[in-house]
């Protein structure tokens, strides 16, 4: 897939509403398969709806289900292998029958705890269900274990039919939380307020959705190859500007003789606005799938953090040596940092 493509409005409405329409799916999903199996009267019918459900449900997106799928066909494959040659050991010898499903369920157990714990687990569940057919009957469990298979199979095929992408509900999520950002920072540093306006509230449910994302970089790093190192580092950077914005609100409003200082700072207010436009047009190009505007604003910034250390240098001699304005300085020159960083990563995961 193309990390630069402009998302439409309809992937806009259709990742906005997942939830329905990853129900949808599955429901469709389920009940084509059914009517499958009793069309060619498939025994053992109900293991591909169990395998059905069990690797589409608790995912949506294709980054997800996809290894999730392999893993669980090479798990069942081993596990389907293993059941056989048990119920083939149990017609010459239970006890050997037992010792092999123990050495079995050992490397499963061990297995589990390491890189794939899934195909692991699968291995033993596996090996459960076709040892628990009729003793020496290889045909129940050679379709129980096709059943798996092809359960695992159809997953696939109905998850890539206009796939959900893991990367694509990421880039929502991002514009969405710069955009909030930008909208808080401009309530809380308006200059048409009188008293401390109560954001507390928001800014909680902007962290929160900051860390939900966290859930998409696995999935969005494996269908775009981009290094999830720079999906984990817009992840860092997204959380802290959320805390240095709200620790920015403190020291704004810290005292009313600070704050009609940094009112009348035209620096000050020229960093507000070019940090508040920054934000807006991140929040753009990250659904756009363009840098024009990034490159632009970094400019910008590099001139702003200019003036700020300016400041900063003259405040440890000048009336800015309040602590409550140099305070303020000093965040809004690790916003206008992180926003730099935040563009120049974001310039990686949008390349062409």
């Amino acid at each position: 897939m193309r990390p630069d493509k402009p998302l439409s409005a309809f992937e806009f409405t259709l990742y906005r509403n997942y939830r329905t329409v990853h129900g949808i799916r599955i429901a469709l999903a389920f009940v084509l398969t059914f009517l499958l199996i009793r069309l060619f009267s498939i025994p053992e019918g109900s293991w591909p709806l169990i395998t059905l459900v069990v690797v589409m449900g608790p995912i949506s997106s294709w980054g997800n289900v996809f290894p999730r799928a392999i893993q669980r066909i090479g798990g069942t494959i081993f596990g389907s292998v293993s059941g056989l040659i048990a119920l083939w050991l149990e017609l010459w010898s239970l006890p050997v029958m037992l010792a092999w499903c123990t050495l079995v369920m050992f490397l499963c157990g061990f297995l589990t705890l390491g890189k794939h714990p899934y195909m692991a687990l699968l291995i033993g569940i596996t090996l459960a269900v076709i040892c628990g057919g009729a003793p020496g009957d290889m045909t129940m469990a050679l379709w129980r274990g096709g059943d798996v298979i092809l359960g695992s199979v159809l997953a696939l095929f109905f998850t890539s039919i206009y796939p959900q992408k893991a990367y694509t509900h990421w880039r929502i999520k991002l514009s969405d939380s710069l955009l909030e950002t930008a909208k808080i920072y401009h309530a809380g540093c308006s200059p048409n307020l009188v008293d401390k306006p109560r954001l507390t509230r928001p800014l909680q449910r902007l962290l929160t959705g900051v860390v939900k994302m966290r859930s998409l970089i696995d999935p969005a790093s494996k269908e775009t190859r981009i290094p999830r190192s720079v999906f984990e580092g817009i992840q860092t950077l997204n959380r802290n500007m959320v805390c240095t914005l709200e620790l920015q609100l403190n020291a704004w409003w810290s005292s009313r003789e600070s704050h009609l200082i940094m009112l009348n700072a035209p620096t000050l207010r020229r960093t507000q606005q070019m940090t508040e436009n920054t934000l807006r047009a991140l929040s753009k190009a990250i659904v756009a799938g363009s840098t024009d505007q990034i490159s632009a604003n970094s400019a910008e910034l590099a001139e702003i953090t200019r003036e700020l250390r300016q400041l900063i240098k003259a405040s440890n001699s000048d009336e800015l040596v309040e602590t409550p304005i140099h305070g303020y300085v000093w965040l809004s020159l690790e916003m206008a940092a992180q926003l730099e960083r935040l563009s120049d990563l974001m310039r990686l995961v949008l390349r062409k």
